[in-house]
Parts: structure tokens; C-alpha cells; sequence
């Protein structure tokens, strides 16, 4: 297997064109309830809230006031699909809101796809008047998860575009909690971590189509990565390494909720 660390991946565009290939993104990325329940118990003192990179509108609280910026028209739709209601064409880095204009902004798993993240991070600063809760994925963890071995330029291509931790605390600075969230075995948001005890889910188009990095792959690499595992699972050497994942309740990896308070 090739060495992930020594591996080096420059991605001049980070954002997935969901509009061309994320046309069935909410039928494979829906709100997981366990990992909802985080973000719920965070945004518990806020009445209003806005939701950038707000995508179909996974983990949007159903008893508050949202509004949602979101700049695919694909996922726009789906969010039309799924009852949510419409949100604002917008950008992270360009939010058309006044200074402190809700009491909480979150971003769900979108900052990796955004140019600017620092000045991202900043506009969402600016515009809450008490908190920011960003999810995301700690890539100094990745390497955790058993598909680093099955799929190491894949890992690679996530390190390229998730920042660290200490970059967003540090961009949002006050005082921000990070807490590791574990992921359920029967996880229905279909993040990759999502299938560690689920491996077969990998061979499905349907299911890679709604993880973002496939999409930065070079031609014919999915399909080798992909042959990799199913090689392994046919065999039985994944079950060999790996079968305990499949009974294990639950997976702490990368899945990380910050949130972030000004500072006194």
C-alpha cells in the first residue's frame, strides 16, 4: 500500500460541483439522529440561526428559526424536496447579513469546499452574536479509520482540503469546545466513516457519489480503490483485520463538532 503521509495532494479547488454530480446527495447524506442531538443540545439557547454551506439541510433544528445560504442550485432543490425551506444563494466568504444578525451560524461538514476558509470562518464570526458551530472532519485523525489502507490517495485527497483544527479555533477566536463525536454503527448519514462496520457500501456508486472526494480522484482511480477492497471482502481478508468493526456500536475517528464563543 502506498505510504499516506509521504503522499501529497494540491487541490487549486476545493469545491465539488454538486450541481453536475450531486443530484442524489440527500437520498445518501440525511441526518443522523445520535449525531443531531450535539449539535441540538449546542444551539439549545439560540431563536435564531443561519445554516452556510447549508446543503439539503441536514442537522437544521426543526423547532427554531433558520435561514440557509447554500450556493448549488442541485442542492437548493433537494432542499425543496425534503419540506426544508428555500435558502438564500450565497457564499461563506460574502454573507448578505448585517454584523450579529442570529444568535448561532453553523456549518455542517462544508467548510473543506470553501476557497477562503479563513475569511469564511470570519463572515460567520461577524455575523452570529453568540456562537459558531462548525462539523467537520479532524484530518490529523483520517488515518484512524481502516480505509486509509484500502484507500490511501483518497485519505490523501481529504488531508489536502479539511483544515485543522487549530486553524478554525484560531480564525474564529474566542473560546471554542471541540468535541469528538462517536459515529453510530447504523449511521444513516452516509459520510465514509459512516460504513466502518459496513464496508460492502463502498462498492456502490450511489454511495461514493455522495462523498466529495471520489470527485477529486484522477481517472480510473475510483475504480482501482474500489476493486482493492472488494478483492478483500471476496477473500475474506477484510474480515480477517477487520470483522470486530462490524458489531461495534460505536466508531470514534475524525467527526468533530466545534463551537465556538466570543471570548470575554
Amino acid at each position: 500500500m502506498p505510504d499516506i503521509g509521504a503522499m501529497m495532494i494540491e487541490i487549486t479547488n476545493p469545491a465539488f460541483n454538486y450541481d453536475e454530480f450531486g443530484q442524489e446527495y440527500s437520498g445518501q447524506r440525511k441526518t443522523d439522529p445520535r449525531i443531531a442531538a450535539y449539535v441540538y443540545e449546542a444551539l439549545a439557547s439560540a431563536k435564531t440561526i443561519l445554516n452556510v454551506g447549508a446543503g439539503a439541510g441536514s442537522y437544521e433544528p426543526v423547532d427554531k428559526y433558520v435561514v440557509a445560504v447554500e450556493p448549488s442550485v442541485a442542492m437548493r432543490l433537494q432542499r425543496l424536496a425534503t419540506g426544508k425551506t428555500p435558502a438564500i444563494i450565497g457564499k461563506a466568504d460574502a454573507l448578505p447579513f448585517d454584523d450579529d444578525s442570529f444568535d448561532a451560524v453553523m456549518a455542517m461538514v462544508t467548510v473543506h469546499h470553501w476557497p477562503d476558509i479563513k475569511k469564511g470562518l470570519q463572515e460567520l464570526k461577524r455575523v452570529s452574536s453568540n456562537q459558531v458551530l462548525i462539523m467537520t472532519f479532524d484530518p490529523e485523525a483520517l488515518d484512524n479509520f481502516w480505509n486509509a489502507g484500502y484507500f490511501p490517495e483518497l485519505i490523501a485527497v481529504e488531508k489536502a482540503r479539511y483544515p485543522t483544527v487549530d486553524f478554525i479555533t484560531e480564525a474564529l477566536g474566542g473560546i471554542s469546545e471541540v468535541i469528538e463525536i462517536p459515529i453510530p454503527l447504523d449511521c444513516v448519514d452516509g459520510f465514509q466513516e459512516a460504513f466502518y462496520g459496513r464496508p460492502e457500501a463502498f462498492l456502490r456508486k450511489e454511495v461514493r457519489q455522495a462523498q466529495s472526494a471520489w470527485g477529486f480522484l484522477p481517472a480510473g482511480m475510483e475504480d482501482e480503490l474500489v476493486k482493492r477492497l472488494a478483492d478483500d471482502l471476496q477473500s475474506g481478508e477484510w474480515d480477517k483485520q477487520y470483522a470486530h468493526y462490524r458489531q461495534q456500536p460505536t466508531f470514534n475517528c475524525a467527526l468533530r463538532l466545534i463551537v465556538n464563543k466570543p471570548g470575554n
